[in-house]
């Protein structure tokens, strides 16, 4: 299932709307991560700098199968051997990765999605204790230059109490300059 209109341009104008390094950072991504999954990797923006960043495997999943390409070329022309690329409708279908199987996970402009509580209990059982659910999203404000319609664009605080129904805590909320807002959430319990 695809996720509803979300207002993806291009790649070059995506890439225009973030510094993946800085975000990456900000939301805790740093070498004491090991392994990462990323719902909806899309042109790899923020897989391949993860990739660079982390010691372990990180699961770049999408159901775009020229995403997946595009994001593996990426990889692959970088030599980072540690992407795992996935062409899967994780929606529908969970993301086929085991229960406690990574420490972090990245939901980065998806929660747009109908029933979004599905893809947050997914990100729920494959993290390990103690790990992190990192979720970026466009601000809820119009005059944003793209992202999903304002009827479908989630506000933080729907998306702290979407995750808290989901069985994470302790969200830490950051204005991620100048279009999105990102949400740090945890899965208690020790690692």
């Amino acid at each position: 299932m695809k996720v509803r209109e979300s207002g993806m341009p291009g790649e070059e104008v995506w890439s225009e709307f973030f510094e993946p390094k800085r975000i990456l950072k900000k939301l805790g991504i740093d070498k004491t991560i090991r392994d990462i999954a990323d719902f909806g990797c899309g042109y790899g923006t923020f897989t391949i700098p993860v990739a660079q960043t982390v010691k372990g495997k990180v699961y770049a999943i999408d159901i775009e199968p020229d995403m997946v390409e595009e994001t593996k070329r990426k990889a692959e022309k970088r030599k980072l051997g540690n992407v795992e690329t996935i062409v899967r409708d994780f929606v529908s279908n969970g993301s086929g990765l085991e229960n406690e199987s990574v420490d972090y996970v990245m939901l980065f402009n998806i929660l747009h999605l109908n029933n979004p509580e599905t893809l947050l209990r997914e990100a729920y059982r494959i993290l390990r204790k103690g790990g992190k659910l990192g979720i970026i999203h466009w601000n809820y404000d119009s005059a944003t230059p793209r992202g999903p319609p304002m009827e479908i664009r989630p506000k933080p605080e729907q998306c702290i109490k979407w995750a808290r129904n989901s069985g994470f805590n302790h969200p830490l909320q950051y204005d991620l300059k100048s279009y999105h807002y990102g949400i740090v959430l945890t899965k208690e319990g020790k690692r």
